[in-house]
């Protein structure tokens, strides 16, 4: 079904033309936001002053004209929409929608699996994140790329968009020749397939040989020789690299696993093969320069420091290709082989002016139209520590992803211990489970990505506030509820009518009303904190409603049961679309 805003965004606009006809307005004129007071209604015309200098009137006769034309009632039902109109200070008309049209809206929501929210026109899309390094151990800086990412990716699937997943690994490049050719001397058991290793001895493996390449000119060469090989498809070579990736993807597949993430790899590596057509297509149209043997663009606009203009380099002065080499080759493929309608690409924010170069150099070679494709760096900011420096160990290293992941799971045992002692009615470690990892995804989710943020586990693991331990424990409130009531929920939602009398009753059922509004309004901003705080609206109303309002043994219990069967569907929904846990049972 429609969402309210969009309903009443036609409906004021279909007034809007009634009253000025030769005004030959445009839908996007009338603008509807939801009011941020209760006393004020539940949504805001602000389109009267607006349109004063367009109209030649004066705000309040535009906004009495609008009102004068509007149709009230709802077109499908024909039952009255909108029960009040006032004209607040210089024209914004606040509007209240009838208890009994909300109350109908959150019973058709309960008759649909979906909650009555529409799928799309679907869209090809495309979401690159996470995209750590191979044999590089994932630290706290993967974090935000990937939870945000696996967020967006959940709510556009929702939508009904079919989304393509893609994790740009780095698996190519110098490191892996400086990588093999310390292996080669000190790992050929591994190499050779006789033993196995993990990341960690990788790690190492790679702190010593960029050691050695920095320091020993003979390594520095042999490892040089080494990427050559490599790129020239050497078998053994090949075969080497293949070792250290398989090494590295067990490892991040753990943290995959850990997180609930599911994404396609293709890496760097994937694009190698194109690498020389694009810059061969790049010289062929004339827009490289070459700049002290470095074979450049220069899109317009850009400029450094000194106000010179900022190359964006193709092809280094020795022949090798870099990252905008890369990210020109899967630009032009995800869009003319993958059919890409829209690409998101999310890193953190330092790499803005990198993408924005690429952005523009792939529009004048004719790769990106974007009359035709919508294309996003999704930026994020840093992750902090209590003391608002980039967060790291005590020994001063960057946290690794695992140890934070799992130390978090810690946290939350130790907590759950002391909420809920030796009690057998709870499976301690699952639930340490999904609040430690619930947690640390919400309390990312919860912030504008633009943004840095502070990571603490004591705040994140609070049961109160905008928390993941508040909105799971107000999911399971509504779970706890339909148990003790018991019941068939399919046969009360088939033979009962919901009544809203109570004012907390009212507010949980407009917001409940709100959910489409608010993934809609998430595609265009790519802002999943969006989605947290509504999850934390529709839990504090729930709160509310609960408190106000008896539900067992009351005489509207069966109404009351419909409002906690449609807060609990939505509050599961939208946790799930963060790719949080859900639990019935806390």
């Amino acid at each position: 079904m429609q969402t309210l805003l969009e309903l009443l965004q036609h409906k004021f606009y279909r007034a809007l033309i009634s009253a000025f006809p030769e005004a030959e307005l445009q839908q996007s004129q009338v603008e509807i936001t939801p009011s941020t007071q209760v006393q004020f209604g539940h949504y805001q015309c602000n389109s009267a002053m607006k349109l004063t200098k367009i109209l030649g009137k004066n705000p309040l006769v535009i906004a009495e004209q609008i009102i004068d034309q509007l149709d009230r009632k709802d077109a499908l039902s024909s039952i009255q929409m909108i029960s009040k109109l006032d004209i607040a200070g210089p024209g914004f008309i606040n509007i209240t929608l009838d208890t009994a049209y909300l109350a109908l809206r959150v019973e058709h929501m309960l008759e649909d699996s979906r909650l009555g929210i529409d799928t799309v026109q679907a869209e090809r899309v495309i979401v690159d994140f996470s995209s750590p390094n191979t044999a590089k151990e994932m630290h706290v800086g993967h974090l935000r790329s990937t939870i945000i990412g696996d967020a967006l990716s959940r709510i556009f699937e929702f939508l009904g968009h079919d989304v393509l997943r893609l994790n740009h690994i780095g698996d190519w490049g110098t490191a892996f020749g400086m990588l093999i050719a310390y292996m080669k001397e000190h790992a050929q058991a591994i190499l050779a397939g006789q033993e196995q290793t993990d990341l960690s001895h990788l790690v190492n493996w790679y702190r010593e040989s960029k050691k050695r390449f920095d320091e020993d000119p003979e390594f520095k060469a042999r490892a040089q020789l080494e990427v050559v090989a490599l790129q020239g498809g050497n078998p053994e070579s090949l075969r080497a690299w293949a070792i250290i990736c398989d090494i590295s993807r067990r490892a991040y597949q753990e943290i995959y696993d850990l997180l609930d993430i599911k994404v396609t790899e293709r890496g760097e590596s994937f694009y190698n093969p194109m690498l020389a057509d694009a810059v061969h297509d790049l010289e062929a149209k004339g827009l490289i320069e070459i700049s002290d043997g470095a074979k450049c663009i220069f899109p317009p606009g850009f400029v450094n420091r000194e106000n010179d203009r900022q190359p964006l380099i193709i092809q280094k002065s020795d022949g090798g290709y870099n990252y905008a080499s890369t990210d020109i080759a899967a630009l032009r493929h995800r869009i003319d082989v993958e059919k890409a309608e829209r690409i998101m690409i999310l890193t953190d924010a330092g790499q803005a002016s990198h993408f924005a170069m690429v952005f523009k150099v792939a529009e004048m070679a004719g790769y990106l139209d974007r009359a035709k494709v919508r294309i996003d760096h999704v930026p994020f900011g840093l992750v902090l520590g209590p003391d608002g420096k980039k967060f790291r160990t005590r020994s001063g290293e960057t946290e690794r992803l695992a140890d934070l992941l799992y130390t978090g799971i810690e946290h939350a045992k130790a907590i759950l211990q002391e909420r809920y002692g030796d009690s057998s009615d709870i499976d301690l470690p699952e639930m340490a489970k999904a609040l430690g990892i619930n947690a640390i995804k919400y309390a990312d989710l919860s912030t504008n990505r633009i943004g840095d943020y502070s990571f603490s586990y004591e705040k994140m693991l609070k049961f109160e506030g905008n928390t993941a331990a508040f909105i799971m424990y107000s999911y399971v409130r509504t779970a706890s509820i339909k148990r003790k009531i018991g019941g068939d929920m399919a046969d009360i939602i088939a033979n009962t009518t919901l009544e809203l009398d109570h004012p907390s009753e009212i507010q949980l059922a407009l917001i409940l009303n709100r959910f489409a509004e608010v993934l809609l309004q998430i595609t265009q901003d790519l802002l999943p904190n969006r989605l947290s705080d509504y999850l934390y609206q529709v839990a504090d109303h729930f709160n509310a409603f609960f408190r106000d309002c008896r539900v067992e043994g009351d005489t509207q219990q069966s109404s009351r049961l419909l409002l906690c069967e449609a807060t609990g569907r939505t509050l599961r929904q939208g946790m799930e679309l963060l790719g949080l846990k859900v639990l019935e049972k806390m």
